[in-house]
């Protein structure tokens, strides 16, 4: 449908070409607000995605569609991507629930020890799997998320990246997951629900996971633990910090003591951390999405706090250097969310709660120092 079959409907309107997209902002006429029968038969059959800007006034519509082809993406190179990282993940989870295995770390080249080493992973790998699916669901969980949110706003968005990372080198073998965003976003409105999608996605999938993992952890007797749980990795155990919802959900299900948790429980626990930095509130990550979304161009001041917060937290757990500098990586040097194409038009109150229960979430994953026996 073109343009010139629903303007008659408006009063005036503007269009904005962004890329691939075309978005017209319209005022309609007041004959057609409610929407008419007659409106409404053209919406449904306008070739994109609309909706109403209540808050600007009953009359205020935004329609969004495509201006140009689809881009043709590389399934095979996402689907391999996701493979590779489930293997890897796979052979982390192997370890984990093989206490105290030891394991197999190649220190040549050599083809021989290298087969070994396999066929060592091979002999671990089924009591793994489990740890693989409920951790890759979580990371899927949370990038459909935002995929499909993307999508229902006309956002040319990516499928998924995985990233997986040698056992060797990462404790649960990858590295997270991201999409990609090629469009440019509208307003404030859609920048909440794309940023929100993915992190109430995936804890949604944590949360069950670590329900059902802490019912399979025991209490374990005689530790002198740092915290109130730990893990086995080959032969080294680690003590994982906590963050509020993760100490109720222990009480609650398990009890009082230190909690050797089962490897479904560690997916859960990664779930929770996961969900926590990306609410952060700094530059491009959703957290930075969110914030930006609620108060505009001051979440640069809220940022640059949470940055410095970063800094002095580096002092008990040197990993949030690591996470600050690549912060500033990312963003070019930047911690500032870059501004939508209309910031000035203001989100529905029904966003603004979405954005405060968001932040809720992010204190209840909030854990201060994740490894507290590594500094």
């Amino acid at each position: 449908m073109p343009l010139e079959a629903i303007s008659p409907y408006f009063r005036y309107w503007r269009t904005i070409v962004a890329l691939d997209r075309e978005v017209v902002d319209a005022v309609v006429s007041p004959a057609h607000q409610g929407p008419s029968r007659e409106l409404q038969s053209a919406l449904n059959e306008w070739p994109g995605t609309y909706y109403w800007s209540q808050r600007e006034g009953p009359n205020r519509l935004v329609l969004i569609r495509s201006v140009g082809p689809s881009p043709k993406e590389r399934w095979w190179l996402h689907i391999a991507l996701f493979l590779v990282t489930f293997g890897t993940v796979w052979m982390a989870g192997s370890v984990l629930m093989s206490p105290p295995a030891t394991l197999p770390i190649p220190s040549s080249l050599d083809l021989q020890r290298a087969w070994a080493d396999l066929q060592e992973w091979v002999s671990l790998a089924g009591p793994g799997l489990g740890f693989a699916a409920a951790l890759m669901g979580i990371l899927l969980a949370h990038e459909l998320g935002h995929y499909f949110v993307a999508k229902r706003y006309g956002v040319n968005a990516s499928p998924p990246y995985f990233l997986p990372g040698p056992p060797q080198l990462n404790l649960i073998g990858t590295f997270g997951a991201f999409i990609r965003l090629r469009s440019p976003i509208v307003d404030r409105r859609q920048l909440l629900d794309v940023g929100a999608a993915g992190p109430w996605a995936g804890f949604a999938v944590a949360l069950l996971v670590l329900v059902v993992g802490l019912l399979k952890s025991d209490v374990v007797e005689g530790v002198n633990a740092l915290t109130p749980q730990m893990i086995y990795w080959g032969r080294t155990e680690f003590y994982l910090g906590d963050s509020p919802l993760m100490a109720i959900a222990r009480r609650l299900l398990v009890g009082e003591g230190t909690v050797l948790l089962h490897p479904l429980a560690l997916a859960g626990w990664f779930g929770l951390f996961v969900t926590m930095l990306n609410l952060l509130p700094l530059g491009q990550l959703d957290g930075g999405h969110i914030v930006y979304s609620l108060v505009g161009r001051h979440q640069g001041k809220v940022g640059l706090l949470m940055w410095y917060g970063l800094v002095v937290l580096g002092f008990e757990f040197y990993g949030w250097w690591i996470w600050a500098a690549l912060i500033l990586l990312i963003g070019r040097g930047r911690i500032v969310h870059p501004s939508v194409l209309d910031p000035y038009r203001p989100i529905p109150a029904s966003r603004w709660w979405t954005g405060l229960a968001t932040a809720v979430l992010f204190v209840l994953t909030f854990t201060a120092d994740p490894l507290p026996n590594i500094l």
